[in-house]
């Protein structure tokens, strides 16, 4: 594995990371798929939910048939591991949706942080190939369970979006001015704003975008 940065969550020792919040609030503990959260169910009932596991993020496969990935969206993740937390709102619709599931485990996920929980990441800019953990995550296995689908969503669209600039970039020369134009065809208003932030990251120098 090639050398990595040591980060922390909530509550841990990161630095200026702990000042990070998300960009926008769908950014949350309930941005991720049900089925992780009845995965971390199966492993409170069988008590083994404070276990050490390790995850490791990665890719098979380089976009647009490529030698090579940027890295990026690590500083999203941080944000996102520093605020994490099931609000009363959130536990009020998970108590609909598995009314089975015992007064314990919503107790359980309304303390839940990730205070418990390493990254180790690459730097966001990093070239990066096929099979290497991006982001190496160590924990207590429900939380780590739990965030798994968001650290997906956050980091594959950054590094895409990322590498697609970095061709550009790479195609144009140094001397080029390259400019991001595309909110007006951008996935949503989070989508655009995600785009225009990394495609700064994959070497344009300025965007149309006004936030």
């Amino acid at each position: 594995m090639s050398i990595m940065n040591e980060k922390r969550g909530a509550n841990g020792t990161g630095g200026t990371h702990d000042l990070l919040t998300p960009t926008d609030n769908l950014t949350n503990a309930l941005l991720t798929d049900m089925y992780q959260i009845t995965m971390a169910y199966a492993y409170f009932r069988s008590k083994r939910h404070t276990t050490n596991a390790v995850f490791d993020l990665f890719f098979r496969k380089n976009p647009f048939d490529g030698e090579y990935t940027i890295f990026a969206g690590l500083t999203e993740v941080m944000a996102f591991l520093n605020t994490y937390k099931f609000t009363d709102q959130h536990i009020a619709f998970l108590r609909e949706q598995i009314p089975t599931a015992g007064d314990d485990f919503f107790e359980y996920l309304s303390t839940l942080d990730c205070s418990q929980v390493k990254v180790y990441a690459f730097k966001e800019g990093s070239v990066v190939f096929p099979r290497q953990p991006l982001l190496r995550i160590e924990g207590p296995i429900g939380i780590c369970q739990l965030l798994e689908t968001t650290l997906l969503c956050i980091i594959n669209y950054a590094s895409l979006v990322a590498t697609n600039a970095a061709r550009m970039r790479l195609a144009v020369g140094p001397a080029k001015t390259l400019l991001e134009f595309g909110l007006r065809r951008s996935q949503g208003p989070n989508g655009g704003v995600s785009a225009t932030r990394y495609a700064y990251v994959g070497g344009f120098d300025g965007t149309s975008n006004g936030l």
